[in-house]
């Protein structure tokens, strides 16, 4: 039958374990979130009229602060990941540095973030609020910063790799590959940093983008974390 056809696809089982996943639900959510931010500047840059233009503005506050419930106690999974890193023997020193930086970046944002949750979801209004919600954005953009080095950097020495493999052997080609599939990795998120970097950047005060434009990054930047998600639960 056309119905048990659809409910046994593998791509409804891949769907299935994709939102089964905190990830995942986020990277959506965040999408939804960025374009709607997007789509309220156009159309208001456009002439639209408010009833247009509030459904929109409703979706990019809604699902920023379902994201922002989503993400409490996740403060807690950056700081192993940080002390992880911090015990590690094996990491290059340069790396091993940018990943301890990343981590406790992400961490200090997530705590903070966390702190601002009653006041912004209208249970208990602080007047301390902006100022965290400032220092988490600096938290943020330390993260950021410290993941694009890394990056960077990885790229670097697997541009030194690439150019003392031996294409014409067999374990030449393989290596060739390897280096070329982290690359593409490495480039991908590094084009998910820089858009990310625009939304802590302009928050502080750093950049003059508009809301279009930040909606416009955060949308890149979250369909990019979507596919990556969605290939990981491959």
């Amino acid at each position: 039958m056309v119905a048990d056809a659809l409910v046994y696809h593998p791509s409804v089982t891949h769907y299935l374990k994709f939102v089964s996943t905190t990830a995942g639900r986020d990277k959506i959510l965040r999408t939804v979130q960025y374009f709607s931010r997007f789509y309220a500047w156009y159309l208001f840059r456009t002439n639209g009229a408010p009833s247009e233009i509030a459904p929109w503005e409703a979706a990019k506050k809604s699902f920023g602060l379902i994201r922002k419930g989503m993400r409490l106690g996740k403060n807690v999974e950056h700081f192993k990941a940080a002390s992880v890193a911090a015990d590690s023997k094996s990491l290059d020193p340069i790396i091993k540095y940018c990943t301890v930086g990343r981590q406790l970046g992400y961490a200090g944002y997530l705590s903070l973030d966390a702190v601002t949750f009653l006041d912004v979801a209208g249970i208990r209004k602080s007047p301390s609020t902006k100022n965290l919600a400032t220092q988490a954005a600096r938290f943020w953009m330390t993260g950021i910063l410290f993941s694009t080095v890394s990056g960077l950097y990885s790229l670097y020495n697997l541009r030194q790799q690439e150019g003392r493999v031996d294409k014409k052997e067999g374990e030449g080609v393989v290596a060739s590959k390897r280096i070329e599939k982290e690359k593409a990795a490495i480039s991908k998120q590094l084009i998910q940093d820089l858009c990310d970097l625009v939304v802590p950047a302009t928050t502080l005060g750093y950049t003059n983008f508009d809301d279009g434009f930040v909606g416009l990054a955060g949308t890149v930047s979250s369909l990019l974390g979507v596919h990556s998600q969605w290939k990981k639960t491959a």
